[in-house]
C-alpha cells in the first residue's frame, strides 16, 4: 500500500519561523501555487494517477479556482489545517476552531466537505492527543498526522509502528489512522517519503526502499518541485538546506517511483484496508494529559 499524497501550501509556509508566521507577512510575498499545483497535477496525468491533496484553508480562500481545479481534476480533497500553526501551539478551542474554518473554505471552493486531515508539521503530540477526539466529534473519519517518532515539530515516539490503524478516543469515538512511515537505519528512525529527506535521498535508494517496504504514506509539496522559487529569508543554515536541496531532481525522481510502482489515494487505501484486522489504538495509551474538552 503507498498512499500518494500532497500538502497545498505556498513556499513561504514555512513553520515555526518568526519572519513567516503571519498572514501579513504571507502577503508580503508572490504566490507560486498556481504553477506549482499545476506541475504537480500535470505529472498525475501524465501517469495516470490520483492523490488526496491535503489542502489549507488560506489557500482554499486566496487560491479558490487552484484548489477547484485539484478537484476537477478528480483528486481527493482533505484538510491540512486553516492558518497553518502548529497543534501544540494552540488551545483545542482555536484548534477546532481552525479545523472548521478550514473546511468551510475548502468547502466554498470545491463542494466538497473534508472528512480527512493532516496537522502542520505532523504536530499532533501527546501532549495535545485531544485534537483526535476534535476531530471526530467534527465528522472527520481518517487522520494523518501521526509521526511515529520524535521530530522537531512534534512526533509520537511511543505510537505503534507498522501501518494503519484504529485510534479510539476518551469518549468512544474512532478515527482511522494512517501514520507515516519510518525507516530504522543504524538505530536512527528516518522518513524518506516525502519533504527533505525524498529530496536528499538517492534515486536507487528511494526506489528499493519504495519497491521493498509494504506500507508508504508520502507527504510531497508543490515547493519540493520547484527550483526557482525564493529564500525564504531568516532561515538557519541548517533549515535553509532542508528546504532547497534536491528541488530540481525532486520530480524525476517522483515520477520514476510513480511509473514502478501502484499508488493509491487515502480513500483507496481506506478501502482496501481489513480494518478488523488493524492494531487498534487507544488516545489514552499515549496521552500524556487529559483529552476531555
Amino acid at each position: 500500500m503507498k498512499v500518494l499524497t500532497v500538502d497545498i501550501e505556498d513556499w513561504f509556509h514555512i513553520l515555526d519561523h518568526e519572519e513567516t508566521g503571519t498572514e501579513a507577512e504571507w502577503a508580503s510575498f508572490p504566490s507560486r501555487i498556481d504553477a506549482g499545483v499545476t506541475r504537480i497535477l500535470d505529472a498525475f496525468d501524465r501517469h495516470k494517477v490520483k492523490g488526496t491533496f491535503f489542502i489549507l484553508g488560506w489557500i482554499a480562500r486566496t487560491a479558490p479556482d487552484v484548489v477547484a481545479e485539484i478537484a476537477r481534476r478528480g483528486h481527493e480533497i482533505a484538510n491540512h489545517s486553516d492558518m497553518h500553526k502548529l497543534v501544540y501551539t494552540m488551545t483545542p478551542q482555536e484548534f477546532e476552531t481552525d479545523l472548521l474554518r478550514a473546511n468551510e473554505a475548502i468547502e466554498k471552493a470545491t463542494g466538497i466537505v473534508p472528512t480527512a486531515y493532516r496537522a502542520p508539521g505532523f504536530s499532533v503530540t501527546a501532549d495535545c492527543a485531544w485534537a483526535f477526539e476534535i476531530m471526530a466529534r467534527n465528522g472527520f473519519r481518517l487522520d494523518c498526522s501521526v509521526f511515529p517518532a520524535s521530530r522537531s515539530h512534534g512526533g509520537i515516539p511511543h505510537f505503534p509502528l507498522g501501518g494503519p490503524c484504529t485510534l479510539t478516543t476518551p469518549d468512544a469515538q474512532t478515527l482511522r489512522c494512517f501514520p507515516i512511515n519510518l525507516k530504522t537505519i543504524a538505530g536512527r528512525r528516518l522518513v524518506y517519503s516525502g519533504g527533505g529527506y525524498f529530496r536528499l535521498a538517492p534515486r536507487g535508494l528511494l526506489r528499493r526502499w519504495f519497491g521493498n517496504d509494504p506500507y508508504v504514506m508520502t507527504y510531497f509539496h508543490p515547493r519540493d518541485f520547484d527550483p526557482d522559487q525564493p529564500l525564504v529569508p531568516g532561515l538557519s543554515a541548517a533549515r535553509r538546506f532542508k528546504s532547497y536541496v534536491g528541488l530540481r531532481g525532486a520530480l524525476p525522481k517522483l515520477e520514476t517511483l510513480i511509473s514502478e510502482n501502484e499508488f493509491v489515494t487515502l480513500g483507496a487505501a481506506e478501502a482496501a484496508t481489513d480494518w478488523q484486522a488493524v492494531p487498534a489504538v487507544r488516545v489514552t495509551d499515549f496521552a500524556t494529559k487529559p483529552t476531555h474538552h
